[in-house]
């Protein structure tokens, strides 16, 4: 976000966008989300709304199908930084001495995500999902698939002697390269890349252990503008190497797209250790006043020093003092008396007995509020800031499943390598079929126009054929994003999870379901969505001091750019056709909302099913015909 800082939005009723992953169509994008009303700004939300849960693990924090913070995460502040400010003004380095400083993170709490327990919902593991009296139907699928392509395979045999057809797909993906090097070669040279680029995630870790844990650089000052000048090279990296290698777009697609992954991984633990590292410093100036407190010999009641006694707030010194507390139920007046309680004790000046008791009652709970904040979610012991920036621990975040980083996740105990067994097959499995169909029926439709383009057709006489070609492609299309999603969300990420024993499989919700294209921003990529919903709106919000709807368009706008980038990898050409329609997601979202679509789910549905269908057909016949 260049020079937004991530800032907590205080008070902040969200309606949010966040969407989902970087892929085709006219449904990919960010979308608003509905506001949930009353609720407190800085409670938790919970970043996965799966609608399964691990209930025979026999753990505690299990949220249910129906839980109102599992339907509307985004119904709460997630972001944060330790001083408020606009987005065009950077606050000064604070200084260690300096009394403010004991309120600056105090107001804008980083608001941790609730990561639970929870099942896929196609998991054959999940309980819900074997009981679905919808189950014969997702069998029925996979049959037709089995068979579909089993009738591709006998009639590319009857017509090309091998079931593979011309099989020019496998070619592009295993051919010679542009410097006339083996396709093999250029797959190891992708795989070694790849390996290189996810090493290089390990600057921010370096930035966070040596340089803003170390003492060299302040991550208020120096420490943020680092970062982002390095996610920006890193990004611009990624992008170039592979215009260098021209590489086929098969190859592209992979390591952009992991490139981004890895990009929005590094920013989400740089600025959550970022805001610990505030945190950090907070809590040792107090326990700083704390020992000078001890020092101090009292007077004779009443002392003259204010703040007195009475001006103090104590009503939360009877709750236990947690990070929760602080956000829910500390009133803002008692943030202050922190500052005045400090400056009395930097003043020099006498106290008497009953302000020095009040006043380190005050001091010791808020210590031990920031201590909480500082375990985070972790209930190991050595897992709280800063113990947590070693090398093993951002590295085994960088595998993780995840692109929000936290201190401690939900985790299975044991890896059941046949379930992983099945995850790989499955995964190779679908990649097979995605390329029978696409040699079947999307390969032929590119291969026409780009003879039109040989042959000098104009534009006018291509456009014709548009009509034609988006009926060709229309349903292999569909058939390729539906397995899309699949590979990516339901065999990889739960692939991975079991491989790092990761037990929050909520990546994803009933998105096929959607009566709204903001539900559908929602459910199709829950990773995704908590990232933007936490590191772009709420920031926007809190840095800029923008309104929930600006915030809304700029998060919309952000995606839709780096959609619009991967096309440009792609196609090598920019034209901003998918950040056209993804914008035009924002008037259908309030169209939804009119009381001519409220409430008619049926309707909506049938909406939502027009726009996935039509548009990647679309958007990959603009790309092709101009």
């Amino acid at each position: 976000m260049g020079r937004i800082r991530e800032h907590h939005a205080n008070g902040a009723r969200s309606e949010a966008g966040a969407g989902p992953a970087f892929t085709h169509g006219m449904s990919a994008g960010v979308v608003p989300l509905s506001s949930a009303a009353g609720e407190h700004p800085f409670s938790s939300p919970s970043t996965t709304s799966s609608p399964d849960t691990l209930q025979d693990k026999g753990e505690s924090g299990v949220l249910t199908p129906d839980s109102e913070n599992l339907r509307s995460p985004t119904s709460h502040g997630l972001d944060h930084d330790t001083h408020s400010g606009s987005g065009n003004h950077s606050p000064l380095p604070p200084s260690p001495q300096s009394t403010t400083d004991l309120t600056g993170a105090s107001k804008a709490k980083f608001a941790a995500p609730v990561f639970t327990r929870s099942f896929t919902t196609f998991d054959r593991q999940n309980p819900h999902a074997a009981n679905s009296p919808f189950h014969g139907f997702f069998t029925l699928f996979w049959m037709a698939v089995f068979l579909f392509v089993v009738k591709i395979g006998a009639a590319n045999w009857r017509t090309h002697g091998s079931p593979f057809g011309t099989n020019e797909i496998m070619r592009i993906i295993f051919g010679r390269g542009a410097d006339g090097s083996t396709g093999t070669r250029e797959v190891l040279v992708l795989a070694v890349a790849d390996g290189v680029m996810c090493a290089a995630t390990g600057f921010g870790w370096a930035l966070q252990r040596f340089g803003v844990r170390g003492g060299w650089v302040d991550w208020d000052g120096a420490g943020w503008v680092m970062q982002n000048v390095w996610q920006a090279a890193f990004v611009a990296g990624v992008v170039g190497f592979t215009r260098l290698r021209d590489w086929p777009w098969t190859h592209t697609v992979f390591f952009v797209l992991h490139g981004l992954v890895m990009l929005m991984k590094q920013h989400s633990y740089a600025f959550y250790n970022g805001y610990l590292s505030t945190v950090y410093k907070q809590r040792e100036l107090l326990l700083g006043k704390i020992k000078e407190l001890e020092l101090i010999s009292p007077v004779a009641p009443p002392s003259a020093t204010g703040p007195a006694v009475s001006d103090i707030h104590t009503g939360h010194l009877t709750k236990i003092p947690s990070a929760k507390e602080r956000r829910q139920s500390l009133p803002s007046e008692s943030i202050l008396d922190v500052e005045k309680i400090a400056a009395a004790i930097d003043s020099r000046e006498p106290l008497d007995q009953e302000q020095v008791h009040v006043f380190e009652q005050v001091l010791k709970w808020e210590v031990d509020a920031l201590s909480d904040e500082l375990r985070g979610k972790s209930t190991e012991p050595g897992r709280e800031y800063p113990n947590n920036l070693t090398l093993g621990n951002h590295y085994e975040y960088i595998v993780l499943p995840t692109v929000v980083y936290e201190l401690e996740y939900p985790r299975s105990k044991t890896i059941n390598w046949y379930y992983a067994a099945e995850k790989a097959a499955a995964c190779f499995g679908i990649i097979f079929v995605m390329i029978m169909i696409s040699q079947a029926f999307i390969y032929p439709v590119v291969m026409d126009t780009v003879r039109m383009k040989e042959e000098g057709v104009p534009l006018a006489g291509r456009f014709r054929q548009f009509p034609w070609m988006l009926l060709d492609l229309i349903f292999p299309f569909m058939m390729e994003y539906l397995l899309t999603w699949y590979l990516i969300w339901e065999t990889i990420l739960n692939f991975l999870a079991e491989l790092t024993y990761f037990a929050d499989r909520g990546f994803y919700g009933a998105w096929w379901n959607c009566v709204s294209w903001d539900q559908f921003a929602r459910d199709w990529n829950r990773p995704v969505h908590n990232f933007l919903l936490r590191h772009v709106y709420h920031s926007s919000i809190s840095a800029m001091k923008v309104d929930k709807h600006t915030a809304t368009l700029i998060t919309f706008f952000l995606s839709a750019c780096v959609h619009e980038l991967v096309m440009w990898c792609i196609f090598k050409k920019l034209r901003g056709y998918l950040l056209f329609l993804q914008m035009c997601q924002l008037p259908l979202v309030r169209l939804s909302r009119t009381r001519w679509l409220r409430n008619r789910a049926t309707l909506g549905n049938v909406i939502f099913w027009l726009g996935i269908f039509t548009g990647p057909s679309v958007l990959g016949s603009l790309y092709l015909i101009l």
